[in-house]
């Protein structure tokens, strides 16, 4: 996401009731207030803005915009799902590796990339960029482009030893049509982030984290490709292919409609060592 041109700070007096909670929430602390006045930002300040918002989500009377944008445009914080639900979701997540040959809806693929606008990033650098294979074709012909970059990088001596099942993926695909990288689906997004930002990678796998939550509560399957990426680093060309920046930190999720259907949760209850810290 761009940061904005100009600094745009404004709160209307007459709504405003003066209770300093945008002073106080500022992540920044940018915001001053003087003897229950209206808040504002010096000038000298207005260049350590990180543009997160804060100031215009707390206001509890919608007085403060920033960033020529307006409370009136945001969505009320009401209504969110119950811990159950959001339990009963984590717990139904499946990695998916088999899929139905047929394109997600593009209406519904747009609400759910337009949710990742939203996704939290380290020192909010906002500095993600999504590249989406959306399109069955398409697809099929980078899948197609990767086996080819394979055979070409095993016949030169260029699959390193720790990714041997590289070799094992392009003799897989040509001799029997399996696909160990993508999973046979129909779509791809590989979401990447420069590495001038503070957490490169974990904005990575946070965005990847949340996409596949939104994609799985919406009927779609993801998976995410270790094998995808472990191909993109021994054949540079497909990071060309996908317009992918060869230093950016980066991930692969294959995803689509899913041909398999999984009707009852997994059992991990006692497979997370938790270590309680107790201080003297």
């Amino acid at each position: 996401m761009p940061r904005p041109s100009t600094f745009q700070f404004h709160i209307d007096p007459e709504l405003c009731t003066r209770c300093g909670l945008c002073v106080s929430d500022c992540p920044v602390r940018i915001i001053s207030q003087e003897q229950k006045g209206i808040p504002f930002v010096e000038g000298p300040k207005e260049s350590r803005c990180i543009h997160c918002q804060h100031c215009l989500a707390v206001c509890p009377v919608a007085a403060l915009s920033i960033d020529g944008l307006q409370p009136a445009d945001s969505q009320p914080t009401t209504g969110l799902p119950s811990f159950e639900a959001m339990d009963h979701l984590v717990r139904s997540r499946r990695s998916i590796r088999h899929y139905r040959r047929e394109n997600v809806d593009p209406a519904l693929l747009s609400r759910i990339l337009a949710s990742l606008a939203h996704v939290p990033t380290g020192t909010n650098a906002q500095q993600l960029t999504f590249r989406l294979i959306d399109d069955l074709g398409v697809m099929e012909r980078f899948r197609q482009q990767t086996i080819e970059a394979l055979i070409r990088a095993d016949a030169a001596g260029d699959i390193p030893d720790r990714y041997v099942v590289l070799r094992n993926a392009h003799q897989a695909f040509t001799k029997y049509g399996i696909d160990i990288l993508f999973r046979g689906a129909p779509h791809l997004l590989v979401v990447s982030a420069p590495p001038h930002v503070s957490t490169p990678q974990q904005d990575v796998d946070l965005a990847l984290a949340t996409f596949e939550l939104l994609a799985q509560s919406a009927g779609l399957g993801t998976v995410w490709s270790g094998f995808a990426c472990y191909a993109l680093e021994t054949a540079p060309e497909l990071k060309t292919l996908l317009g992918l920046p060869r230093d950016h930190a980066y991930y692969a999720m294959p995803f689509g409609l899913p041909a398999v259907r999984h009707p009852r949760t997994v059992q991990r209850e006692h497979s997370a060592e938790i270590h309680r810290v107790v201080l003297s």
